[in-house]
């Protein structure tokens, strides 16, 4: 019985990718379906889990407005093209989590792009405003234009809202009743719907704020501009009615926000915010206000009083700008979306709590949704088991998110998801580049282009992240830094209590050449709230060039640095002396990684490694190199990226888990039998500038697999097993017992790929293949022993065994043409297309797939004279079996093989069919053309001249009766 070979396979089962890349947003009344912009094309988005419900694909040109209506039954995206693009969107399916979209309309609403869009709360009528200083009002539904107002400069905020009808309208409807009385109208049913209709209506209104910073009220009913509010002086970024207050709000540039009174049209206050607003909205149905613009704080104002009911707020950085507020009445939060493409929700409750004249505390940010984060540096899965992620992502802070479900954070159980944000770590003035995870997952250190380390105390328990030690001391910014993952003793409490615990000591390296070694395992509790701030134990001069990469071995006796140097220099971890030098790589070095402990010994043509260690080592020279520690000789190299190898980390050995069969008693080692099996041999994981991940096995000495799931060169790799065995993951939580991914990879392009191991899977179903494999092989000789041709075909087609099934055509087709059959067989031969019944039957029940087989199987078979024969019967049979439209048909199926290829057209196999029957046509015509020739030579040769076409039997019959003509005679040639 053939084994099946163990190969390691991964799949990208989960990724993190930019849901918000700037731009325009929109959010349905629920607070759920999220519109964004990511690039040129929108996305919608599942707010509530993160999940991306849809992708409306753009026009090649940046979308200037989004909208969505308070349903979410239609999408609106419009672009800098001057198209808009209406999109009809199925309820959303909690099951299946995806919303189907469908274009429904194509328009040219503006003669200039649309800069801004409003949709009332029915979600019929959508507002367009133009940079043509033209707004319109369509039905959505519909797609035609109900109204068209005209301002000057560019449109810039829009508003629906509705009032009560006033008295001149209820006049002006009472007139018009007497007026149709007077005419003698008889159709009072008309009369009365219509009037109805008439004050139905009468109320909505349409608000506009423009660059030149006037505000004007349109009354929909009347068709007509009822107010021009003219009092600010800068451009009017956003428009709020309070049905509660009867007001309208007008925020603008010019750093004031305006109430205006909607029956008067009045200013009732001007409030004056000491900061450019780019957004504001009433809250609640109340008399309170949001406020946001360029300090980036989310502030309320009592628009009664004219006050601030926010404690001061500091102002933020620049990229805190709040670009858009977005909310609808009964939300239990406000979300703020900001310059930086991050969206934050903020807690209402405070709001509702409020008393005039009284203060409230900012309001409190429930989540921070990072939109897009850019690139990401370096990654490290965080908590005792390993549920988080903590990103480096071009900021000076560090994301930490979800990736798993945990029992470690109880408090956000609930409202947590994949990717769901769990804490913000800031304390680097600059950007974060390197950062590192400890054997338990609780202590994290990072380092910056600020010239300083912090480590950071993780315990989500209770829910506590904090900046434990600033280091500071390197003259430059950090690019690498390391702890040691070796775990204490089990009965020591730094083991049961690692999170109080902090690592013994970490190192350094820093562009200014130096490495550093920094005591942090004895610094006690934080007093007063301060971090520590300690001293290094000692600087080294490591390099020639900037360290790129740090590594502590498994007994944290040793350590390694990596240089663009092109060299890997190894240190002595208690006093820093140089040990040993790696030399071997052309360019400079990126990544080094220690192997994990009781690593198996490795042997090639370059040497032996012995138990002293190996190390891994990744180069700007597109190689990855495997090092034995005992003499620094490089023992293997592995080639295969076409860039730069940026990162390199050891994988624990896949778990490959195979049930016995009962009956095989092989003792092959190369194959593992019975449980859960664990292989011994890690593997090693590279990263490189071409995007592309790859898994080797430095026992084999090859490529296992390639993981392409980036566009842009990956920088970072994380694995939960950070020493490269499975043993330093110590799960806090009995429910699990390990983390779902084996392999996280960050790009620049914006995206982290999680990685499944996927290598016990396959190999059980390549066992189980090829078990049933061998079972239907045996079932197929048993049915040609048995003669059962109906039978063999049918499974050699299932098997695709093109030699077999040919057999099967041959000996049956020759049994029948076979003239010792008995008189009886041979006329039931006579009457079958093939010449054997059994055959045509199979041949007239086959599916489009066997079909498509048998026919390629023809094609191949018609190429050979000594095989065309069968192909042409079987051919024959199946023409007539089956109509010309089958054949129609799977032409036009799209068939992939197995490799995502595109499999070979039905018209290319059926015209090389006939190419090749034509060819054998020919060769029959000649053959018969020739058989006519030798025929008559063969006679002539045989009667000779005169004899009148006599043969040779006719001849021996001559010569016997004594009838031989004279010129027939011998003649006896004599001597003279």
């Amino acid at each position: 019985m053939s084994k099946a070979i163990v190969k390691t396979t991964f799949e990208a089962s989960r990724t993190l990718r930019p849901i918000y890349t700037g731009g325009s947003t929109a959010l349905n009344a629920s607070g759920r379906i999220l519109l964004t912009c990511v690039g040129e094309d929108a996305l919608i988005v599942d707010l509530e889990t993160g999940d991306q419900l849809a992708s409306l694909e753009g026009d090649g040109e940046i979308i200037t407005s989004l909208a969505i209506t308070p349903s979410a039954s239609h999408a609106v995206v419009c672009s800098r093209s001057m198209s808009m693009r209406i999109y009809s969107l199925s309820p959303f399916d909690e099951t299946s989590k995806v919303i189907d979209a469908k274009l429904v309309r194509s328009l040219k609403p503006h003669t200039a792009p649309v800069v801004t869009t409003a949709i009332d709360q029915t979600s019929t009528l959508l507002a367009t405003g133009g940079a043509d200083g033209a707004i319109k009002v369509w039905d959505i539904r519909g797609g035609y234009v109900t109204h068209t107002f005209h301002d000057r400069g560019v449109i810039s905020a829009l508003c629906f809202f509705e009032v009560s009808a006033t008295e001149s309208d209820a006049k002006s409807s009472s007139k018009k009743k007497s007026k149709r009385k007077a005419s003698g109208d008889d159709d009072e049913e008309m009369d009365e719907a219509a009037l109805h209709a008439t004050d139905s209506t009468a109320g909505f209104r349409l608000a506009s704020g423009s660059e030149e910073g006037k505000v004007r009220v349109y009354d929909l009913h009347k068709r007509k501009s009822i107010a021009s509010l003219d009092s600010h002086v800068s451009l009017v970024r956003s428009l709020s009615f309070s049905p509660t207050e009867n007001a309208l709000l007008s925020a603008s540039r010019d750093k004031t926000i305006i109430v205006w009174d909607a029956r008067t049209w009045k200013t009732r206050r001007i409030i004056p915010v000491l900061e450019s607003v780019e957004a504001a909205s009433f809250i609640l149905d109340s008399g309170v206000c949001v406020v946001g613009g360029e300090n980036g704080k989310l502030r309320a104002f009592d628009v009664n009083r004219g006050s601030e009911i926010t404690e001061d707020q500091e102002a933020g950085e620049d990229f805190e700008t709040i670009v858009a507020i977005q909310y609808s009445p009964g939300l239990p939060f406000i979300m703020t979306v900001h310059a930086d493409q991050t969206i934050r929700l903020h807690s209402v409750e405070s709001l509702s709590d409020y008393k005039p004249g009284s203060t409230l505390e900012p309001l409190t940010i429930t989540r921070r949704i990072s939109g897009n984060d850019d690139e990401f540096i370096d990654l490290a899965y965080v908590g005792g088991d390993r549920s988080m992620l903590a990103l480096a992502t071009n900021t000076e802070g560090i994301r930490i998110v979800s990736v798993a479900p945990s029992e470690d954070r109880p408090s956000v159980q609930g409202e947590e998801f994949f990717g769901a944000d769990i804490a913000h770590l800031e304390a680097h003035d600059d950007i974060i580049i390197c950062l590192d995870v400890d054997w338990s997952g609780h202590w994290l250190v990072t380092g910056g282009k600020d010239n300083k380390a912090i480590l950071w105390r993780i315990d989500p328990k209770n829910n506590s992240y904090t900046c434990f030690a600033t280091l500071t001391g390197h003259a430059e910014s950090l690019g690498a830094i390391a702890l040691p993952r070796t775990p204490p003793p089990v009965d020591s409490a730094a083991y049961k209590d690692p999170v109080n615990h902090p690592p013994p000591f970490l190192i350094t390296g820093s562009q200014d050449k130096t490495v550093k070694r920094w005591d942090i395992g004895k610094l006690g509790p934080l007093t007063g709230g301060k971090p520590h701030n300690t001293k290094a134990v000692y600087t080294r001069r490591a390099h020639e060039k900037d360290i790129n990469s740090l590594d502590v071995d498994g007994t944290s006796s040793l350590f390694a640095s990596a240089s663009q140097d092109k060299t890997v220099k190894i240190f002595d971890a208690e006093d820093g002396s140089a040990i040993g030098v790696l030399r071997g790589h052309k360019r400079g070095v990126w990544g080094v990684r220690f192997a994990p402990q009781n690593t198996p010994i490795i042997n090639s043509d370059a040497g032996t490694s012995t138990s002293r260690g190996l190390i891994a080592t990744g180069s700007g020279d597109k190689t990855i190199k495997v090092w034995s520690l005992s003499d620094y000789s490089c023992l293997l190299t592995f080639e295969g990226h076409t860039n730069s190898v940026l990162k390199v980390i050891w994988l624990p050995p896949p778990q490959v888990s195979k049930a016995k069969n009962d009956d095989d008693d092989s003792d092959d080692e190369d194959v593992p039998t019975g449980k859960n099996v664990e292989q011994t041999r890690p593997l090693i994981a590279s990263a490189a500038a071409d995007g592309l991940v790859k898994i080797w096995s430095p026992y084999t000495g090859e490529l296992e697999t390639t993981l392409d799931n980036h566009t842009d060169r990956v920088w970072s790799l994380a694995s939960p097993t950070p020493s490269g065995s499975r043993s330093d993951v110590k799960p806090t939580s009995s429910k699990f017992n390990s983390t779902p991914y084996a392999l996280a990879s960050g790009s620049s392009d914006s995206t982290v790929t999680f990685w499944t191991d996927t290598t016990s899977a396959t190999y059980t179903a390549a066992v189980h293949a090829t078990s049933e494999r061998v079972e239907q092989d045996q079932q197929l000789q048993n049915y040609i022993r048995a003669g059962a041709y109906r039978e063999a075909i049918t499974l050699a087609l299932q098997l695709n065994h093109p030699g077999r099934l040919l057999s099967l055509f041959t000996s049956a087709i020759d049994a029948a043409d076979d003239p010792t059959l008995p008189a009886e067989e041979r006329e039931r031969a006579s009457g079958s297309l093939t010449g054997n019944p059994s055959i045509d039957e199979v041949l007239q029940s086959l599916d489009s797939t066997n079909l498509r087989t048998l026919l390629l199987r023809l094609r191949d078979w018609n190429t050979n004279a000594r095989t065309s024969r069968v192909a042409q019967r079987v051919l024959f049979a199946l023409f007539r079996s089956y109509p010309a439209s089958t054949f129609v048909e799977l032409a036009t199926q799209s068939v992939r093989g197995k490799d995502g290829r595109a499999a070979a057209g039905l018209k290319d196999i059926l015209q090389a069919l006939a190419s090749y029957t034509e060819r054998h046509y020919r060769r029959v015509e000649e053959l018969s053309d020739d058989s006519y020739l030798v025929e008559w030579v063969l006679g002539e040769m045989d009667g000779g001249v005169g004899l009148g076409g006599l043969g040779l039997m006719n001849l021996d019959e001559a010569k016997g009766n004594g009838e031989v003509p004279e010129h027939e005679k011998d003649v006896i040639m004599l001597e003279t």
